[in-house]
């Protein structure tokens, strides 16, 4: 089938060979919307009986991603890459002699990612909502925290291999943080994971600073994810990025992130992965994307297609009926990533696709 010429009929509805519709909504992360109470507000009528969890939008300095995350690193500017927006590329990192590496580390000697603030003030708010019947009982707070090259590439290559474990440290720590405050029953952390593939695919302005790369990377998410608490959930975003509402590669189509996702699990040793999200590009409607996706290698209780694309309803429908065929399985639907930078005139028709194409979910 030619992502040119789309079927005729492209709801899938109206095929009463595919016995399923699309089960559920999975929101990325970032939200377009000014304040968290207004994200905690919005998405559950928007969406409504559509949300295991809920997120906090990622409002304010969050909403690009890890870039905030160069504050952390504000007491010696000199470790960080400078990044050119125009072109989406790092200037050439500067010449530092050793002494100006070893001064910078030393001021470097306690970092505070502060994803546990965010998080524990957003929760704080998400738990009046859900009291108050704004937030229904069983849907969970949603925490996304970063692989941790996504922050460790902002930096120099000098300092990459110095600060890693420093940094890792920090987040570990921020994690620990919000489980010992948010109730397990309550919580779901889902690991962003954008630069890994970047890495993988050799796409993107970030340069590896270790060997082998699919190695070092499944070492990495699995090094992190595994302090995920029992009763947390825990999921998988496997991003190609949205510089620029562009990726940093066009994908193939699932292959690698279904190795990705098959080597971390294998990793945690048998540790639930409650969803896995992966995108979709808005011209992708051959069977041959999603073939890889049956290589997973568990029963992935939550598999989320970010199929939905702003302005493209019957995009999105033949995209669901081409998975829908493929695979044979209940899937849910989300966007390719979040929608922090997601122009307004564009969300609402987003959220009504959304609402659209990914049917009720059954509640406990």
């Amino acid at each position: 089938m030619s992502p040119d010429n789309p079927t005729e009929n492209s709801n899938p509805r109206q095929d009463e060979s595919l016995p399923f519709t699309p089960t559920g909504v999975h929101l990325v992360g970032s939200i377009n919307l000014p304040t968290t109470t207004a994200v905690l507000t919005t998405l559950p009528t928007l969406l409504p009986n559509r949300l295991h969890r809920l997120p906090d939008g990622e409002t304010g300095s969050r909403d690009h991603f890890t870039a905030w995350q160069r504050a952390t690193f504000s007491a010696a500017p000199e470790a960080l890459l400078t990044f050119s927006p125009s072109t989406f590329s790092f200037e050439p990192p500067r010449p530092l002699d050793p002494a100006q590496i070893d001064s910078a580390v030393q001021k470097l000697s306690s970092l505070a990612p502060q994803y546990d603030t965010h998080a524990l003030t957003s929760y704080a708010t998400f738990s009046a909502l859900k009291t108050a019947g704004k937030i229904p009982r069983d849907v969970r707070f949603q925490v996304s925290l970063p692989g941790i090259v996504n922050v460790t590439t902002l930096l120099h290559p000098a300092f990459q291999p110095l600060l890693e474990p420093r940094y890792e440290s920090a987040l570990l720590d921020n994690l620990s943080a919000i489980q010992a405050q948010v109730p397990h029953s309550e919580l779901a952390v889902q690991i962003d994971l954008a630069v890994e593939i970047a890495l993988l695919e050799g796409a993107g302005p970030w340069s590896p600073y270790f060997s082998p790369i699919f190695d070092g990377v499944v070492e990495r998410v699995v090094r992190f994810a595994s302090r995920v608490a029992p009763g947390v959930e825990l999921g998988l975003h496997l991003c190609y990025g949205d510089m620029g509402h562009r990726h940093f590669v066009e994908p193939r189509d699932t292959g690698l992130m279904v190795e990705l996702a098959n080597a971390v699990y294998a990793g945690l040793g048998g540790r639930e992965v409650r969803w896995v999200h992966v995108p979709v590009p808005k011209g992708w409607k051959d069977e041959a994307y999603f073939e890889p996706l049956k290589g997973l290698a568990w029963e992935v209780p939550e598999l989320y297609l970010g199929c939905v694309h702003e302005q493209d309803r019957e995009g999105t429908w033949e995209r669901v009926r081409v998975a829908r065929r493929v695979l044979g399985r209940r899937f849910g639907v989300a966007t390719e990533c979040g929608m922090g930078r997601t122009p307004r005139e564009e969300f609402e028709g987003i959220m009504e696709i959304l609402r659209e194409v990914g049917g009720e979910i059954e509640r406990k």
